[in-house]
């Protein structure tokens, strides 16, 4: 980790209570809100200087289609969280960071916990291609918080859509159901930009990008209290080893 906590009061960390209620009423409402103006500027400037350090040393290239959603494709390069932990830049260190927690948990109305599987503290992902999206899933875990690091223009995809209050069977997933049967919310962001998902209740995905551009996020995952004892299959980890039996290449 870095030697100090970065700071996060250049912007003030905290709305006030009125705000705040409205960010958790829309939070619980939808399975997502825009946080930004909870972050500093400087410490967003941070976050995306690391981000594209790492990318630039430790990328690697994922395609292909995972079983337990459904076999939605996941295209993109990643840094995998241990890369992220073990770099000795301010990312890990935001994450204990406790103005940044305290926000968050005042949003999600309960405590957040690190994350149990190392493996999901961390991921940095980026589209590049045409086509490249992360496809309709859900996360093993409740809470993730988003930095867009670098957004492509609305009309080119890497939008993010979601369909709040849903649940993940593995062995059946039915997403097209689910997107059946309720709205999809579509959200753009610009680069800069974070934003605060329920993840393991929010069926969720990238539009894909439909020409060669870039799309960067860092993604940070946090637990609830229901997740601390769950026995996670370790079959679908695609991002940590695009080798697991739940997945299968875009050619098939």
């Amino acid at each position: 980790m870095g030697n100090s906590a970065p700071q996060l009061d250049d912007v003030p960390v905290r709305p006030d209570g009125r705000r705040l209620r409205r960010m958790a009423e829309h939070f619980h409402r939808y399975g997502m809100v825009t946080v930004t103006d909870l972050i500093g500027e400087a410490t967003r400037g941070q976050v995306r200087a690391e981000t594209d350090r790492l990318l630039g040393s430790h990328a690697e290239r994922r395609d292909l289609r995972l079983a337990t959603t459904g076999f939605t494709r996941r295209s993109m390069s990643v840094v995998p969280s241990e890369v992220i932990r073990d770099s000795g830049g301010p990312i890990a260190d935001l994450y204990s960071h406790p103005d940044l927690v305290r926000a968050l948990e005042d949003i999600a109305g309960e405590r957040l916990y690190p994350c149990p599987k190392s493996d999901e503290n961390f991921l940095i992902t980026r589209q590049e291609r045409r086509g490249d999206t992360h496809g309709w899933h859900w996360g093993d875990f409740s809470f993730a918080l988003i930095w867009v690091v670098q957004a492509p223009p609305i009309d080119v995809g890497g939008l993010l859509q979601c369909v709040p209050h849903t649940s993940w069977d593995k062995s059946s997933p039915q997403i097209h159901r689910y997107l059946v049967d309720n709205p999809i919310h579509t959200y753009h962001f610009a680069s800069g930009d974070v934003y605060f998902l329920r993840t393991d209740t929010t069926l969720h995905r990238t539009v894909p990008l439909r020409e060669d551009a870039t799309r960067i996020i860092l993604n940070m995952t946090w637990a609830g209290a229901r997740d601390l004892n769950r026995d996670i299959a370790a079959d679908d980890r695609w991002w940590d080893d695009p080798g697991v039996s739940a997945a299968s290449s875009i050619e098939e």
